[in-house]
């Protein structure tokens, strides 16, 4: 099982100027292009060994770290 802590250090690797709470709106608010999720979904790939689908990429999946943990948890059951 994964933390929150993990998928908040991989959103500050991708992007160093956000370092969001658990909570946090990052694609409404901008803190995340379209680029950088991308980027978070290539490395959630690797670093958890899970395939995030184009049916993944949903806003609502990549909206907090919070509900991004809670697609991760999701897929690894899968």
């Amino acid at each position: 099982m994964h933390t929150i802590d993990e998928i908040i250090d991989l959103i500050r690797e991708i992007n160093p100027a956000v370092d969001p709470g658990p909570e946090e709106e990052l694609i409404q608010s901008g803190k995340l292009t379209s680029v950088d999720v991308m980027s978070l979904v290539l490395a959630l790939n690797g670093n958890f060994d899970i395939e995030i689908t184009p049916l993944d990429l949903k806003e609502e999946n990549f909206r907090t770290p919070r509900a991004i943990l809670a697609m991760v948890e999701r897929l690894e059951e899968e």
